[in-house]
């Protein structure tokens, strides 16, 4: 529906693989760190979960790896959906990324529609969402927020009208990202790994050692054999077996400074 599609809309580039395909392009989770609009931003483009046919275990671990790109935490989730076809499975995403992330994380959540030129203008699609108790349902499960890309053309201003939006939510939340203890797990797990690798490697910038910590850790290989670090790994198994083939939490925006 968009997804790695809507990340380079964001960006300003393709970062991430975007192509029409009636299965998920993004066969595992990406992260990409770069400025806009005068903010850093953390864009961690994540598989889709209902459209991608792979064993749980496999799916699993690349949760779990989203998490670990993700930590400590997100300012907001981005739930990426075509604005002309919302599924039954794409309503069930929050009830799905508040099992993995937890409750509270619906207050850090955000629509963002695609294929924003299938309608005309703003009032169409009002009237779109208004007209099916399902959809505008499901935009009142995320606080009422949400917001329209068309990303078949390069206009800047929705990019930015987008980055308003993140930071009010930001704002709400007094700056403070969403986190949990899960997150916190695979922080310290990232951090401890970043830490070794600038002791062994005295020449390593700290920005390489957190990239190469993310991407392997012992937060990652206890989910990978199967094993939980305290009981942080409980609802993450829990919300997989609830959940296999889910729909992407899609782009997610972790560090949002301004220069």
């Amino acid at each position: 529906v968009g997804k790695s599609a809507s990340g380079n809309t964001i960006l300003g580039r393709k970062a991430f693989e975007s192509k029409a395909a009636f299965s998920s392009v993004t066969a595992g989770c990406q992260k990409i760190t770069d400025q806009v609009d005068c903010q850093i931003l953390d864009v961690v483009d994540t598989p889709g979960l209902f459209d991608t046919d792979r064993p749980e275990d496999e799916l699993k671990r690349e949760v779990a790896r989203c998490i670990s790109f993700a930590a400590p935490g997100p300012h907001v989730f981005l739930i990426v959906i075509q604005i002309s076809r919302f599924t039954k499975e794409e309503q069930e995403t929050v009830k799905i990324l508040q099992k993995i992330f937890g409750e509270e994380a619906a207050g850090y959540t955000m629509v963002l529609f695609t294929h924003g030129d299938d309608v005309d203008n703003e009032a169409n699609i009002d009237t779109l969402i208004n007209s099916s108790p399902s959809l505008s349902g499901f935009i009142q499960q995320c606080g009422g927020r949400y917001h329209v890309f068309n990303n078949k053309i390069k206009d800047p201003s929705q990019v930015k009208e987008l980055l308003e939006k993140i930071n009010i939510i930001v704002q709400r939340h007094g700056g403070k990202y969403y986190t949990n203890e899960m997150l916190q797990e695979a922080e310290r797990a990232v951090r401890e790994e970043q830490e070794r690798l600038l002791r062994e490697n005295i020449s390593m910038e700290e920005q390489e050692a957190r990239r190469r910590a993310e991407k392997k850790n012992k937060f990652l290989k206890a989910v990978g054999i199967g094993a939980g670090v305290g009981s942080v790994f409980g609802p993450l198994g829990a919300a997989l077996g609830a959940a296999v083939g889910a729909t992407a939490i899609a782009v997610k925006d972790k560090e949002c400074v301004t220069q």
